[in-house]
């Protein structure tokens, strides 16, 4: 039982983490983004291809737009709820029958705080 919350937890660290990086990855990305495009219209203004202002309102309009693509994986995950995650080891399951009803045991307390958690967001 304590394996199963140690994994349960790592999981959980995992998946902040890798939100976490995500969007630190985002803002890095964000800003080199601005940097290459100020970097272009500066050298643009000094050929005179274009003004200062054309050149303002060329890395403003960059950035915008890519502020407003919002990336693909964000938008598959519409529901707030947390995703169900399930480890499933048919070899165990075999080998020590008593795991399995443990695991059962497990998932019947786990659905009941997940209702108890649904229950006291309703409060």
């Amino acid at each position: 039982m304590a394996n199963l919350n140690n994994l349960v937890q790592k999981a959980l660290y995992l998946g902040i983490g890798l939100a976490s990086y995500g969007v630190e990855k985002a803002e890095g990305t964000l800003q080199e983004l601005k940097d290459k495009a100020q970097k272009l219209a500066d050298e643009m203004v000094l050929r005179g291809e274009m003004t200062a202002e054309e050149a303002r309102k060329y890395v403003d309009d960059l950035i915008q737009q890519a502020q407003q693509t919002p990336p693909k994986a964000a938008e598959s995950s519409e529901d707030k709820e947390p995703r169900l995650i399930e480890i499933i080891s048919e070899d165990e399951e075999e080998a020590h029958p008593s795991k399995s009803q443990e695991v059962d045991q497990l998932q019947k307390q786990l659905e009941s705080l997940q209702e108890e958690l649904r229950r006291l967001k309703r409060d």
